[in-house]
Formats: structure tokens, C-alpha cells, sequence
């Protein structure tokens, strides 16, 4: 991390851009207020502390983190460094990761551990996670020992699971504690969270007994043991599960928050509603780059990051596009008679590729969410091909007759619809089958399913066509 330790000439009057009077910075359409832009980046250059602090440092993190997105790299360690405390670090749990480690990396230590210490567990870990283990050491030797220990029990959870995510400030109380009791802890603790719905009951070994909503406790009487109105947690969440996993229990269960325990039982933290949405979210993101064959990419990577991101897939697409053409090599001399053949050629793999997507994008998502499983997948296997069927069916006679008029010979109308008939069945089994396949195998069907799926329908799409038309012709 860089000490920068400048003593900035801050111009505390009031240029033309203090002049700014805006309440909301963001425009219609969602982005934020090129004026706004124009006030802060000016504001920026004559390092107007004024400015920045009536008009930037009141901002709520997450539109502190679209503003850092929206200006220039130099600008936003600029604007950091200028308003120095002020600046709100949980900010950077909502900006890109490039931009969080360019920002945290030109920060002193000590302002960065200064912010951590006021933050709740779960966005401190999110930003020291990036880091490299000599600077998270550094950075976590300056901050008090209990809140030490805290985040270096939450990082030493794999990432992307519950343990990682979770937030290590929780209520507990013992079960022979009355209501009294408790709402008076709750009164006269200082060192509480900042907001929670439920508070949990434990043993002395911190063993997991229940927990009971705060509602609960406001409607029963003072003098109530809480074991007698305390519930038992029915979905505690283990600290090892997968991020994705423990955000599906959130959702088939409506929960608000979880208890997150260690392999004993024994209560190590809680997972709240606001970090499984930006896990969905994260997760759903995901799914959609890897369908692209994109990987973990974001705008703000160099262009290099972004080649070396999606270059290997299109190099296996590649090779899958050598098979195809090998199969139009087959029929050379097919195609040199009936020239016809080779202006219909993309249509039929055109339509089995974007078939083959519609039902490959449908079947990862439903494994991803866990819809579908062994139980019902013979059952959607069916539906897919009845579906094959029908388009097939449907789009075949539409570009039969198509190409019937165009090149005035029924036969070559024949040859094209029955070839799509026998593309968009093989479309819609292989959607489904490959990434079923894939999930089975133990691979990510969002990552490689896309490339597959491509090369069946081109390869099925060019034998079935220019085979047909071969075999069709040859006996006329």
C-alpha cells in the first residue's frame, strides 16, 4: 500500500463548480448526471475540499461506488487521497475489483485499517480478500486483536462460500437468560450490530441451540425463560457450504438471515438477506459471461486481461469450426453441381445453432438453480424433443417452400425441410444433454456448453443437409 502522506493545497473558497446545487446524480436513464460528472472532476482539479465534502463525501456507498466507476482512474485516487477519513471505504464493496485494488493500493495503511475497523465484518473481508497476503497482514496488524481474529477466521474460508460471506458481529445469549434479561443486554451493550432481525441461543461451548426473532421477544413477558420461546434453527447454514448453495436455502425457505456454523455446530457468524442478493446477483452475472465463453471479466480490465479472458474458448471454437468445414469438404463435388446447396447451407446450421442456445440456456439455468435433477430430467428430455419436433416441422415446411419457389425444384425444397426436421431435433437434445452431461461429469455446464452445442448442430446441420442432398440426387 502507498503512504501518501501530501500536503495538498486545498482551496477553500468557492469556485464556479461549489456553485452546484444538484440533490439526485442521476439522470434518467439510470447513469449518473454528466453535469455532476463535470462538477466533481473540476472540483478534483482545484482540489476544492469544500466541494467534495458537501457534495461527494455525503453520498451513500453504493452511489460513491457508480461515481468512482464513472471517472477517470487518476481522478479517482485523486478524490480517495483528497477527502482522506472521510472517505467512505465501504464504497469499494461496490465497484469493480480492478478499481477496488487500483484505489486500496495507492491508500495508506493506516487509513485503510482506520475504515476497516468501523465496517461490518462481511464488507471488510470483501475488500481485504483481494489483497495479496503480505499487505492483508499489514493492514490486519493494525487493527485492534479481537477484530483481528475476526477477519482472519472469515478468510480463512475458502471464497465463494458461507464462510467467506458471512458477518462475524452476531447476538447471542445463553438459554436460561429471561426476556428481561435479554432486552437489557440488548440496551446496554455497546458493541452491537449496526441492524439484526433474530438473536440466537447458544450454549457455553457456543454450540447452536436455537435462536428467536426480535418480535418475539418485544411481545413476551419480562420474566420468560428464553428456551421457552426460543425455535430451533432449522437451516443452519455450514460455514464450508458453497455461496450459491446457501443462497437457494434464503430462497426456498424466505429466509432473512442464518446462522452459519463451523463442523462442531458451534455458531462462527450469521448470513443476512443483503449479502445473498449480491451473491445471486454475482452468480447470475456469472452464468451469463461463461454462457458468452467471457469468464470472470469487467469493464474496467486492460485490454491484454480481456484478450487472455476470452481468447481459449474461441480457440476451441475454432477447432469446432475445422470439423464442420471438414464435413461441406465431404461433399466437394455435390456442391459444385448444385450451387443452390451452398446458399441454403447457413440457413439450416443458422437455425439449429439458435435453437440448440434457446434450450441450452434454459437447461444450465435450471441447473444452476436446481430445478432440474435426475428426478424430472428424463421428463424435460421428452419435452425438448417434442418441441424439436414441432419447429422442426414448423420451420421446415416454411423454408421448403422457401426454397422450392426460389430455385424452381421442389426436390431442393424436399432436401432443406427434411434436413431441418433433423437439425432441430439434434438442436434440442443436445441443449439439453450437454449441459446435463457436462453437470454430471462434475464440469461447469455454463463455462463449455455453448461450444458444443455450436459444433452438434453445425456438423449435424451440414451432413443431414448436404448428405440428404447427395444421397436424393444421386437416385433421381
Amino acid at each position: 500500500m502507498e503512504n501518501t502522506g501530501d500536503d495538498h493545497r486545498i482551496h477553500q473558497g468557492q469556485p464556479e463548480h461549489s456553485t452546484f446545487d444538484g440533490e439526485d446524480i442521476y439522470a434518467e436513464d439510470g447513469s449518473i448526471r454528466s453535469d455532476f460528472l463535470m462538477h466533481v472532476g473540476a472540483a478534483i482539479a482545484d482540489r476544492d475540499l469544500l466541494f467534495l465534502r458537501r457534495h461527494v463525501a455525503r453520498l451513500h456507498e453504493s452511489e460513491m461506488g457508480d461515481l468512482l466507476e464513472a471517472i477517470q482512474p487518476e481522478q479517482r485516487r485523486q478524490l480517495v487521497s483528497l477527502l482522506g477519513a472521510e472517505f467512505d471505504l465501504a464504497a469499494l464493496t461496490e465497484v469493480d475489483e480492478a478499481i477496488r485494488l487500483d484505489i486500496v493500493e495507492h491508500m495508506p495503511n493506516e487509513q485503510i485499517a482506520a475504515a476497516l475497523g468501523e465496517m461490518d465484518s462481511d464488507d471488510a473481508v470483501y475488500i481485504l480478500e483481494d489483497l495479496d497476503q503480505e499487505d492483508q497482514e499489514e493492514i490486519l496488524s493494525k487493527l485492534p486483536f479481537t477484530e483481528r481474529i475476526r477477519l482472519r477466521r472469515s478468510l480463512d474460508y475458502p471464497e465463494s462460500t458461507a464462510g467467506r460471506r458471512m458477518q462475524t458481529e452476531f447476538v447471542a445469549v445463553p438459554p436460561f437468560w429471561t426476556i428481561g434479561q435479554t432486552i437489557d443486554y440488548l440496551r446496554e451493550d455497546a458493541d452491537l450490530p449496526d441492524s439484526f432481525s433474530q438473536i440466537f441461543v447458544i450454549d457455553p461451548t457456543f454450540r447452536l441451540l436455537g435462536a428467536i426473532d426480535l418480535d418475539r421477544i418485544l411481545r413476551t413477558a419480562r420474566g420468560t425463560k428464553i428456551e421457552a420461546v426460543m425455535r430451533e434453527t432449522n437451516h443452519p447454514i455450514p460455514a464450508e457450504m458453497d455461496q450459491e448453495e446457501a443462497a437457494q436455502l434464503f430462497e426456498q425457505y424466505d429466509l432473512l438471515s442464518a446462522a452459519v456454523v463451523d463442523e462442531n455446530g458451534r455458531l462462527v457468524g450469521v448470513l443476512t438477506i443483503d449479502d445473498v442478493v449480491d451473491v445471486i446477483q454475482e452468480e447470475a452475472e456469472e452464468d451469463l459471461m461463461r454462457l458468452g465463453g467471457v469468464g470472470d471479466e469487467e469493464l474496467s480490465d486492460t485490454t491484454i486481461e480481456t484478450v487472455r479472458s476470452r481468447a481459449p474458448w474461441l480457440l476451441v471454437n475454432l477447432l469446432t469450426a475445422f470439423l464442420a468445414a471438414s464435413v461441406i469438404s465431404l461433399f466437394e463435388a455435390t456442391i459444385e453441381e448444385i450451387v443452390a446447396l451452398a446458399v441454403l447451407m447457413p440457413i439450416v446450421a443458422g437455425m439449429g445453432g439458435n435453437a440448440g442456445s434457446q434450450t441450452m440456456t434454459v437447461t444450465v439455468r435450471a441447473l444452476a438453480t436446481r430445478d432440474l435433477d435426475i428426478h424430472n430430467s428424463w421428463r424435460v428430455v421428452r419435452r425438448e424433443a417434442g418441441v424439436g419436433i414441432l419447429h422442426g416441422l414448423a420451420f421446415g415446411l416454411m423454408i421448403g417452400a422457401v426454397a422450392a419457389v426460389w430455385f424452381h425444384d421442389v426436390n431442393i425444397g424436399g432436401v432443406i425441410a427434411t434436413a431441418m426436421l433433423i437439425n432441430m431435433c439434434a438442436a434440442a437434445l443436445a441443449g439439453i444433454m450437454i449441459p446435463m452431461l457436462l453437470d454430471r461429469a462434475g464440469a461447469d455446464p455454463a463455462v463449455s456448453s455453448g461450444v458444443f452445442v455450436t459444433a452438434v448442430t453445425d456438423i449435424v446441420g451440414f451432413f443431414a443437409f448436404l448428405g440428404l442432398a447427395t444421397w436424393w440426387f444421386a437416385i433421381r
